[in-house]
């Protein structure tokens, strides 16, 4: 099978040039940090875990933003990697680099709890998120002031206002102690999304959170157990919280091969993929996939029945779907008519415009299609309908034939015996058992009358459909009006039989299940079809879908280009009505 290229817009042709020119700048960022690094002293070539870092973010960050463009975890990570850049400055031999150095120390902290909190869509969901974040900035920029402005021998002394040791160790333990509590809060919050995402959306999370909450849950506590309880050089200290980090990203990167980041594309895409052949395009559902970056989503069509939606194949939509709050519902209206509809994630994709423009623009693509997939709706439905004819009818022969085989066979077998018998009698009792034998004789003609009465009846085939019709509406054990219009010439044999048929089946239901004290047969000609309503003031309650009953008049019906119907509201009766081409 030939896979069909994906359409390429302009924009997204755009945006890979700029994603390739951010690629370059950190290449050039890369190449300038291991310049300034003093990696001459080999007791310094740890350093080079620094660039490393770095490398590993943007490369992560620049797929997730091909991959999702419209997403801002491609941005987040990124300016993650940006942030273990800045805090690499100051181990450069540049003051105005290692000043700001200083003052971004620890900045990545807080970028890293932004990336985890905002996946997989780039924003943050709640307000707590919110909160969390921004105080997160503020202890890894705030707190971190005083470290540098009291302390003529801290990270920067230039930055020195005052010499006050004691106050910046405080505002150090200070510090340690607020980011603790944070990254507590930080992990609980993402344990609780963890737990409450569903088997699909766990898949993805697993990895990634599973490593957030060691991430920020370890950086914390290690600078508490080695600086204060084993009192270890806070080099190592840094160096064991490095390596941790730069996992962050490659958790990321796993979290996108095993679909957190499905492709997103621009809705220009949709445009070029609309102005591409038919016989090279890929599906449209498949489009709208990449174009909205959801691999779950599904693409539905509204069929003549106003309630019902089907997919490309003509498979019924799950109602489940439109009320489950992990899944979004997003019509696609064309002229005012709603035409299909738009499943969704609604956890991946959060932007419910966003969806509406994408079904905007394929909207008439979505009419052509629909018409196809009601097309395979309906040959499925005939299918289905020739099966349960074929059936119907397959089971009418086996009873046609165990009558004939339990009953006619057995009484024709027994009366061959007494004929048989009666050639041998005495003189004096041949004219009683001939007498006898002729009553049974006229009893198996009675029986094999009305099998073939049974099968097509006779009044049918003598009087019409009109008399036979008032016929059974005569014989019913409740009253019954009857009323018929047949005027305009005959009807044909097929459309008086199964009109029959119909009417027969309607009669014994009411007979059987309505309980009704009153009913009544209505049978019109008109414009070319023959349409007959049977009602009843019975219980109701009666459904096509209850039975092989019902369903099996549909059939008959059907099969000769008409149409049956059944209201029956509970303790309102029931109304059968059947239309079929009579011209």
């Amino acid at each position: 099978m030939t896979t069909v290229p994906p359409a390429r817009s302009g924009l997204s042709r755009s945006l890979g040039r700029a994603l390739a020119l951010v690629a370059g700048l950190s290449a050039m960022l890369t190449v300038l940090l291991l310049a300034l690094l003093p990696l001459g002293d080999p007791a310094n070539l740890p350093l080079l875990v620094l660039p490393a870092i770095f490398v590993i973010y943007v490369v992560a960050g620049l797929v997730a933003w091909v991959r999702r463009p419209r997403s801002g975890m491609g941005l987040l990570i990124v300016v993650a990697g940006l942030a273990v850049y800045a805090g690499s400055l100051f181990n450069t031999e540049v003051p105005a680099l290692v000043a700001i150095g200083s003052v971004c120390a620890t900045l990545m902290v807080a970028a890293i709890v932004h990336l985890l909190l905002a996946f997989p869509t780039g924003r943050l969901p709640d307000r707590l998120s919110v909160l969390l974040v921004v105080a997160t900035y503020a202890v890894c920029l705030v707190l971190q002031a005083p470290l540098y402005l009291l302390d003529q021998d801290g990270p920067f002394p230039p930055f020195a206002i005052a010499h006050l040791p004691r106050a910046a160790a405080f505002f150090s333990l200070l510090q340690t102690i607020v980011a603790t509590a944070l990254m507590i809060v930080v992990a609980l919050v993402l344990w609780g999304r963890l737990r409450r995402a569903d088997a699909a959306h766990r898949r993805v999370l697993v990895p990634l959170f599973s490593y957030g909450i060691f991430t920020v849950l370890f950086m914390p506590l290690i600078a508490i157990v080695m600086d204060r309880v084993l009192l270890i050089d806070p080099t190592f200290r840094g160096f064991a919280q490095l390596a941790v980090i730069a996992g962050i990203p490659i958790a990321f990167a796993l979290g996108t091969v095993r679909g957190g980041f499905a492709r997103t594309g621009e809705l220009e895409e949709l445009v070029a993929w609309l102005g591409a052949g038919g016989q090279t395009r890929e599906p449209l559902a498949t489009a709208l996939e990449r174009a909205l970056g959801d691999p779950s989503l599904r693409l539905y069509f509204r069929t003549d029945d106003h309630d019902a939606f089907v997919d490309a194949e003509g498979h019924p939509a799950d109602d489940a779907a439109r009320s489950d709050p992990r899944r979004g519902w997003q019509p696609v209206v064309l002229d005012g008519r709603e035409i299909g509809a738009i499943e969704y994630d609604a956890a991946l994709v959060s932007d419910a415009d966003r969806v509406s423009a994408a079904g905007s623009v394929v909207a008439i693509e979505v009419d052509r299609e629909r018409l196809t997939a009601e097309l395979r709706a309906s040959r499925r439905a005939l299918l289905r309908s020739r099966e349960r004819l074929v059936e119907a009818s397959d089971r009418e022969r086996r009873r046609v034939a165990r009558d004939l085989h339990d009953g006619l066979q057995v009484q024709l077998v027994l009366l061959a015996l007494e004929a048989q018998q009666i050639a041998a009698a005495p003189a004096d009792a041949v004219a009683q058992r001939a007498t006898r034998l002729r009553i049974d004789i006229d009893t198996a003609a009675a029986d094999l009358r009305a099998l073939v009465s049974a099968l097509v009846p006779a009044a049918l085939i003598e009087r019409g459909l009109e008399a036979a019709a008032e016929d059974l509406a005569d014989r019913m054990p409740i009253p019954t009006r009857f009323e018929a219009d047949l005027s305009g010439g005959a009807l044909g044999d097929l459309v008086e039989a199964t009109t029959y048929f119909v009417l027969t089946e309607a009669l014994a239901n009411v007979v059987k299940h309505a309980r009704a004290s009153v009913a009544r047969v209505r049978l019109v000609r008109r414009d070319g079809r023959l349409r007959l309503d049977v009602e009843d003031d019975g219980v109701g309650g009666a459904s096509m879908d209850a039975g092989t009953g019902l369903r099996g008049l549909a059939d008959r019906v059907e099969a000769i280009g008409g149409t049956l119907s059944v209201t029956s509201l509970r303790g309102h009766g029931t109304h059968v009505r059947a239309e079929v081409p009579c011209a």
